[in-house]
This record gives C-alpha cells, structure tokens and sequence, in this order.
C-alpha cells in the first residue's frame, strides 16, 4: 500500500515512515498541508495519513479538499492522526466524518496495521 504520511512533527513522520516501509509498504512524508495536497495531485496514494493540527491550515480542510479531489487521484482511506482522543479531535475540528478511522498519538502500530491491511 501506498501511503501519505502528513504530519508537522517531522520526526515522527520520518519514524513511522521507516516503520511502514519495514511492514512492507511504500510512504511519502509531507509535513504541512500544502505539502500533502501538492504530492496527492502528483502521485496516487492508497491511504493517508493525516495530523490535525498542522501549521498551515487545519488536518479536517486537508481531507476536505482530498475527499473533493478526482477520484483517481483520492486515497481511498483518510486516517487522522492526533494527540487529541477521539471525541476531544471531533470537537475540536468539526468535520471529523471525514476520515474512516482516528488514531490518538502514539499511533499504535498494531492498529494501524489492522486499517492498512487488505479487505
């Protein structure tokens, strides 16, 4: 699977990266949300992986504009990433139905692996 990692903090953008491509992957890190529209528009990605808070604009209008795009150039799968819970991130950023799954910061690995895995 191809993936989109978005995330400001960039080591752990580069560290989950590696811990992807070790689980047989292939990702791309971007680290504002500029950064991730401008590589989705040039490269199809199966999945991505999306902060909430980024500098530039917010991880709900990254998602947004993904979920607009055309559908050959649209991960299929958009997985916010956070150190909010579930609940906090759906009230701090309106628009959480946009993604199919949240995950709160540490990512568990485990259960990142079960949402990338093949249906």
């Amino acid at each position: 699977m191809n993936v989109l990692i978005v995330d400001d903090n960039e080591a752990a953008a580069d560290l989950l990266r590696e811990l992807l491509t070790l689980q047989d992957h292939t990702a791309r890190c971007t680290y504002t949300a500029q950064q991730a529209l401008d590589a989705a528009a040039g490269e199809h990605f199966d999945a991505a992986l999306i902060d909430l808070t980024l500098p530039d604009f917010p991880g709900t209008e990254v998602a947004r504009r993904l979920r607009a795009a055309p559908a050959e150039g649209t991960p299929r799968l958009l997985v916010a990433i956070s150190g909010f819970s579930e609940r906090d991130a759906a009230n701090a950023a309106p628009g959480e139905a946009l993604f199919d799954h949240h995950l709160q910061k540490p990512i568990d690995i485990g259960a990142l692996e079960r949402i990338l895995a093949p249906a």
